[in-house]
Formats: C-alpha cells, sequence, structure tokens
C-alpha cells in the first residue's frame, strides 16, 4: 500500500516536474495501463496504424529517409502489415555516424545529445527529442507500477553512468531528494565500498533496488559473506537492467534482499524494449516498439529460433530508430503471459555480458570504469579492453580518421588512474575485431577472476 509521500509524488510532484519539462509522459502512463489489457488483435492493429503514421511522418521531415525512400520506391501510407518493413534495410551504428545530421527531422524540436553504453564495442552519439523521452519514462513507469511501487517509493540506483554521474547539480540533487532516489555509484566494488554499499542500504531501507544486476549480485554476496541481513529491511523487488541477468545472480540477489528480480531489457539508443512481469515473462512495450528476430542474411528468424534484435522505436521521429540492430540475440515467444496483458513476450535474450576488472591493489570495478574513457575518444569505431592479467591490459581499437596519438596516451593515463600505476597498458590498432559466437561484441574481457559465489571481495 502506498503511502501519502508516494501519492504525493506519483500524482503531483512527478507529473508536474515531467510538465515543466515538456514531456506528456503522464498521459502515456495512463493510454499504457490501458492498453497492456487490448485483446492482442486491437493491440496489433493500434501497432500498425501507429507504424503507418510515423513512417509517414520521417518520410515528410528527415531528410535520410525521405531520400531512402524515394531511392526504394517504398510509399509508407500503403503498408499493410508488420512484414512490410522488411521492405527497409536495417539501420546500424555505421549508418547513424555517416548521416547523423540527416537523421534530424525537419523543425525538430530541442534535441538532446547521448552516448551509447559502448556494450557491443561500437561508441555511437545519437540525439532524443521530448517525444522519445516521454514515451521512455512512461513505459518504465508502467512496469515499476506492475510491481506494487511507484515514484515517491524509496529508492536506491546502483549505477555507473556518467551521464547520471555527472548530472548532479543542485536541481538534480533536488529532484531526486524530493522523489526519494538515491545512487549509489558502481564503478568500484571494493571491499570498502561495499560494506559502504550495504551500509547505506540498511540505512535508507529503499521499497526497491535498481541498476546492474552484475553489482547487485557482488553486494549480495559480500552482505552474505559479512554475515549482514539485508533481507529485513522491507524492499520489494530489485529491478535489473542493461546486462544479461545470469540464474545465479538472480538467486543470489533474492536470497540476499529476501524480494524478487525483475529484469529489464533495453538500452540507451534502442529505448525501453522489454520488463518481467511478475507471472516471469519479458513482455514488449509493443505500442511504442516492433520487435524483430532477424538472422544474419536479415530474414526473420522462425518461432523458437535465435536472431539478432532489430527495433523500430514508433516515439522517435525527431531522430528515428527504424529496425536498429541492437547487436543482441534473442527469441521471440510465441505465447501470451498467464498475466492476462496482451503484450508479446520476448523469450530469450542473449549477448549481454558487463565483465568487472581487477586493479593492481585487488580492487574490484565494474568493466563500465573504462570503456567510458575509450568510447568518447574520436576516432574509434569499435574497442575490446582484454584485462590478460593484473599487470597487464591491452586495448584493441579499430581506428577511423581523427584518431590521434593522443587518444592513445589518454587511455593510457586513464586507465592507470583506475588499474594502478604499475599496470602495462598497450593500446593497440587492428584492422578487426572479431564477434562472440553470439554476435556480440564483447566491449571487457578480463581473464583475472574478479569474485565468485559466497567470497568476500578482497584488497590485494
Amino acid at each position: 500500500m502506498s503511502s501519502w509521500y508516494t501519492k504525493l509524488c506519483a500524482g503531483v510532484l512527478f507529473p508536474l516536474h515531467e510538465r515543466l519539462k515538456g514531456h506528456d509522459s503522464v498521459a502515456l502512463r495512463r493510454r499504457l495501463e490501458a492498453s497492456q489489457w487490448w485483446p492482442a488483435e486491437r493491440l496489433a492493429d493500434d501497432q500498425l496504424m501507429r507504424l503507418r503514421a510515423f513512417l509517414v511522418e520521417i518520410g515528410q521531415r528527415v531528410p535520410y529517409y525521405r531520400e531512402l525512400f524515394a531511392e526504394l520506391g517504398f510509399d509508407p501510407a500503403s503498408i499493410h502489415s508488420l512484414a512490410d518493413l522488411q521492405r527497409l534495410p536495417r539501420l546500424g551504428k555505421p549508418e547513424i555516424r555517416a548521416h547523423v545530421e540527416a537523421l534530424k527531422a525537419d523543425g525538430h524540436g530541442p534535441l538532446t545529445r547521448y552516448n551509447t553504453g559502448g556494450s557491443s564495442g561500437e561508441p555511437l552519439i545519437f540525439y532524443m527529442g521530448k517525444g522519445r523521452k516521454s514515451h521512455d519514462v512512461a513505459a518504465k513507469w508502467r512496469a515499476t507500477r506492475w510491481w506494487g511501487v511507484d515514484i515517491g517509493d524509496p529508492e536506491l540506483v546502483v549505477w555507473g553512468s556518467p551521464i547520471e554521474l555527472g548530472a548532479q547539480d543542485r536541481v538534480r540533487r533536488l529532484r531526486d531528494g524530493l522523489m526519494r532516489s538515491f545512487l549509489l555509484p558502481a564503478f568500484e566494488m571494493s571491499a570498502e565500498n561495499l560494506d559502504r554499499f550495504i551500509a547505506t542500504i540498511r540505512a535508507k531501507r529503499p521499497a526497491m533496488l535498481f541498476g546492474y544486476p552484475s553489482s547487485l549480485a557482488l553486494i549480495a554476496q559480500h552482505a552474505q559473506a559479512r554475515g549482514v541481513a539485508l533481507n529485513d529491511l522491507g524492499i520489494r523487488v530489485v529491478f535489473v537492467t542493461s546486462e544479461k541477468l545470469y540464474d545465479n545472480q538472480r538467486a543470489s540477489i533474492e536470497a540476499a534482499f529476501g524480494c524478487p528480480v525483475a529484469n529489464g531489457y533495453g538500452a540507451r539508443d534502442a529505448g525501453f524494449i522489454a520488463h518481467q512481469c511478475p507471472q516471469g515473462s519479458l513482455h514488449i512495450s509493443a505500442e511504442d516498439i516492433i520487435v524483430e528476430t532477424l538472422k544474419p542474411d536479415g530474414s526473420q528468424a522462425g518461432a523458437g529460433e535465435l536472431g539478432e534484435i532489430t527495433v523500430t522505436h514508433l516515439g522517435t521521429a525527431d531522430f528515428p530508430f527504424v529496425r536498429y540492430r541492437t547487436g543482441d540475440m534473442g527469441i521471440l515467444g510465441t505465447q501470451l503471459c498467464a498475466c492476462g496483458r496482451s503484450l508479446p513476450v520476448l523469450q530469450e535474450v542473449q549477448g549481454r555480458s558487463t565483465d568487472f576488472v581487477v586493479a593492481q591493489d585487488g580492487t574490484v570495478m565494474h568493466g563500465l570504469a573504462l570503456i567510458y574513457t575509450v568510447r568518447d575518444l574520436p576516432g574509434v569505431a569499435r574497442f575490446r579492453i582484454e584485462q590478460r592479467s593484473r599487470a597487464l591490459t591491452v586495448v584493441k581499437i579499430v581506428a577511423e580518421a581523427g584518431f590521434a596519438p593522443e587518444s592513445a596516451a589518454r587511455i593510457v593515463h586513464d586507465f592507470k588512474a583506475r588499474l594502478g600505476q604499475g599496470v602495462e597498458i598497450q593500446v593497440e590498432q587492428v584492422d578487426e575485431i572479431p564477434a562472440e559466437a553470439s554476435g556480440k561484441f564483447r566491449y571487457v574481457v578480463s581473464a583475472v577472476p574478479a569474485f565468485a559465489p559466497g567470497v568476500e571481495v578482497q584488497h590485494a
């Protein structure tokens, strides 16, 4: 049962915040909470209607698609099924990088510049308009409420993005404080920091946790090794995203915190794609997002067949994502969930894994602590960080025009600051970085064991 303060936040303060930002997330969330119960046929018809309108709009307003549609002889007003999407080429990071200005709609509203998290090893700069932000907030908000929690319930966020970590100015701190959302930086997972995280969780007594499954599993294992109880705090749910959730991680988190884990799948570029309901299904946000799973030749993967997850986000008219290649591999479900929602199910997601690295002194760090240096450097097409030992880390880079000698020096400087001044950092320029068997590029590969279930993280 929500407290009066949660009701104030969810019903008054956060809607006011969103209105001041020019977002339509409140109305969109209400619409999504109605449409999730529509019959599957009605939901499919609505999705097709919205897809047609979206393609017509970007064909008129977006230079890249205006030219592409003319070249293909594609009339967006004539599409009659989702299969007609297959007449359009897939959109990858190279195409976005090459046509970033032409992908901005004529007369677009305010656009915010974003970087991807780099999990594919291919850094990307792209833009979001207010419509896209509103749709993503609404989709996440709806899924949060599936678990009996809401905006304004105390929340601890275990995260590592510099966008979040670097935006803690006075206004941001005031907003998060009002909404009772508190941030724990997930970069350095040393024993000392883990003790501090556990103490903060016990002091804050949050209703929900949100973060990387690897980081939350590490906190859970450390608490159990220390003999510190976290299952008596009234935590109702742990939301995890941004990485593949492994069964042992789910088991560790649920055992330590005494509550269910709700898995989410999405990305900063592709949007809030799917979220797990209490019945266990990973539901696609189908009102806004069309998911295809494709074979390497671009044809549709069959039922129960693995394919690359490709996303068309209907809330991105100002900077469109049409048949966008996520680089993740997945399987679409064929059955509706027992929860009664008609939202389609993503049966499985493969290929995402964020590794940990170990500093020279034994400090365990999230791999994201290293990738942010590399991904934002000009001229980096792809990269992979290979920690071969505590004494040696190799950074492989597929370089494009603009990659300068000082960029390599920056990598060495920043990595030594994180891993230790005595660590050898080798920067190698290569022609190609081969993909994993799953088709996914791993951006961090560490040969140094970071932790094991039931083993306490120790300094060297």
